[in-house]
């Protein structure tokens, strides 16, 4: 059983392969609360204590609006850490897979799929970071894989911590009576979180490089959310913007290395099977 040391232990994706691989591997969380102030000397100290075989980096500072309101910090959390550890990695002799951002796509023209071969401008300050990062840490560390995410959703349950995401949204919007827009220019993937932590499985086994990884969404996201309403059963005021983007990857790399996902409109379908609201369906 591999020994694993999991950063972001408390945080929406940790947490839940805390809970959700417990069993498969031998997780342990990076101690809490500690990361984010630790030096470079005690970064490493601590993970050369754990001596893990493999490193789950999945903390981070995600939020675009307020990394562009603090660029040192994202500097630091975004960038900074992710290379010390990865520095930490390679003294050990431990498989670091960290988690990357589809938001390193923001700024392209074109409506993609993107693949990770694509030039890249990333518009905002957290794609910035995030592309730095990739590009550092490999340099570091070439056998380490980094994982472009979509945007990432799963319901409340299970007693785990949760932040704002595409079904949640949705459905405070509805309780709230209140009305959410979203462009038909808009084009990304959304991938149920639960599915992406199983990927990690096979992803420990991946080549070193960057991948794509997440659900395909042919749809822009105004249908995107409409399908959801229609799963979840909810009927918001959904309000028609034409802004411009497209997040959309090809994950056809990820996919020749055993990773599977399912399609971001049957995404949310499991998801409601598995918290047995599929009565919703």
């Amino acid at each position: 059983m591999k020994r694993v040391l999991v950063t972001g232990a408390g945080g929406f994706v940790g947490s839940r392969i805390l809970q959700q691989l417990a069993g498969r591997w031998e997780l342990s969380p990076y101690p809490h609360g500690t990361l984010a102030t630790a030096t470079q000397a005690e970064v490493l100290h601590t993970i050369l204590q754990f001596r893990p075989e493999v490193i789950l980096h999945t903390a981070a500072l995600s939020d675009t609006g307020y990394c562009a309101a603090h660029p040192e910090e994202s500097f630091h959390a975004n960038v900074e850490l992710p290379c010390w550890i990865a520095q930490a990695a390679r003294q050990c002799g431990a498989k670091l897979v960290a988690f990357s951002s589809d938001q390193v796509y923001a700024g392209l023209e074109g409506l993609g799929p993107f693949s990770e071969q694509t030039p890249l401008r990333p518009a905002n300050v957290y794609g910035r970071h995030k592309r730095e990062a990739e590009l550092r840490v490999l340099d570091l560390l070439p056998d380490a894989v980094l994982l472009r995410a979509t945007w990432l959703y799963d319901l409340p349950g299970y007693g785990l911590p949760i932040r704002g995401n595409l079904p949640l949204n949705l459905w405070q919007a509805a309780l709230q009576g209140k009305a959410v827009r979203f462009s038909c220019k808009d084009f990304r993937g959304v991938t149920y979180v639960r599915q992406a932590i199983e990927n990690l499985l096979p992803a420990v086994e991946l080549p070193g490089g960057v991948y794509n990884f997440g659900s395909d969404n042919d749809a822009d996201m105004l249908t995107t959310a409409r399908h959801f309403c229609n799963a979840l059963g909810i009927s918001p005021t959904l309000e028609s913007a034409d802004w411009s983007r497209s997040l959309r990857m090809d994950t056809a790399k990820a996919q020749s290395g055993g990773l599977v996902f399912d399609t971001t409109f049957a995404g949310i379908n499991r998801c409601l099977q598995d918290y047995n609201l599929a009565a919703l369906l």
